[in-house]
């Protein structure tokens, strides 16, 4: 049975930055072996330095839901996408080493605008940057590739970033190189199946995504009209419209993204998608949950304990 705290295949643990680096490192270098992987370790060091706390710059992650786990889950299922492209690819542009290296630093840094500096006395958690998060991160990743040696890329990096959000529409995002709008679409979709493949994703929503959208105004959105709408009463009202937001999110990866997760298949060898499998499974059980699911039973259906990488005193409180 797969563990809770590692991939679709049960063979990475996503909660261990050295072993998902080991992994990426690997695919890397089974592309180019004479590839110069030192940015990409040295993001990878950054970044586990920044989530737990120990960056003289940032305060320690403290938003479960988007947490060092979920980081490291994208960054792996974008390597694997990333490989699947370049195994697999029929007419398209060929990926040089350095723009798979780019794809991976802004997986591993896509989140990054959850985490508060440490001079940031206004925010108390990182929820509250839900609605800006993926513009902190733009900023974040223009200044930061020149100092892991990929200045060439840094601008490129700021607008990829944005393929994992939705403050801009895809189609605004500006790329005119077609191979690197092509990453991004690889990275928009690995943020969105590595999280909905994970096996305690219903777990996550309930217990731990509903508190950020309540601290990021998510929850209860003003409109232009002056009135407050309620969008989720609870987590448990964020699981039954899970299956919603999966028909949402399937367009947005068939459409804007144009089936970018079918690399995933050729990564593993043409025989599945583990990715498509898992988020079906979880689809699936939201709808059953969904239709059990009542006022006087709430979730009793999920179970499952995420592994937990923030620190209790710093968890979201709804």
């Amino acid at each position: 049975m797969r563990r809770n705290d590692f991939d679709v295949t049960d063979k990475i643990r996503t909660t261990d930055p050295a072993g998902v680096a080991a992994e990426v490192m690997r695919l890397y270098h089974g592309l180019y072996p004479a590839g110069r992987s030192r940015p990409m370790e040295h993001a990878f060091e950054d970044v586990t330095l920044m989530y737990r706390g120990r960056h003289p710059d940032y305060h320690p992650c403290d938003t479960e839901y988007h947490d060092i786990q979920h980081v490291l889950d994208v960054t792996l299922a974008m390597a694997r996408l990333l490989d699947g492209y370049e195994r697999g690819r029929r007419g398209e542009a060929p990926l040089p080493p350095d723009v798979f290296s780019v794809g991976v630093v802004t997986a591993l840094f896509h989140d990054c605008g959850y985490l508060r500096r440490r001079h940031d006395h206004r925010h108390l958690h990182g929820g509250e940057y839900t609605l800006t998060h993926v513009s902190r991160g733009s900023h974040f990743l223009r200044d930061y590739l020149p100092r892991i040696g990929l200045r060439k890329h840094a601008a490129a990096a700021a607008q990829l970033v944005h393929f994992t959000g939705y403050e801009r529409p895809v189609d605004t995002i500006r790329l005119a190189d077609p191979l690197l709008r092509r990453v991004g679409e690889i990275l928009g979709t690995a943020d969105i199946i590595a999280q909905m493949s994970d096996r305690c994703y219903l777990e996550k929503c309930r217990d731990r995504l509903y508190p950020e959208f309540v601290l990021g105004g998510l929850a209860r959105r003003k409109m232009p009209d002056g009135q407050t709408v309620t969008m989720f009463e609870s987590g448990d009202d964020l699981v039954r419209k899970t299956p919603g937001f999966y028909a949402n999110a399937s367009k947005r990866l068939d459409q804007q993204l144009h089936r970018a997760y079918r690399y995933a298949e050729h990564h593993f060898d043409g025989r599945r998608n583990f990715y498509v499998e898992q988020m079906n499974k979880n689809v699936s059980y939201a709808e059953i949950v969904a239709e059990v699911m009542t006022d006087n039973s709430p979730g009793g259906l999920l179970r499952r304990r995420p592994p937990r990488t923030v620190q209790p005193a710093l968890h979201a409180q709804a």
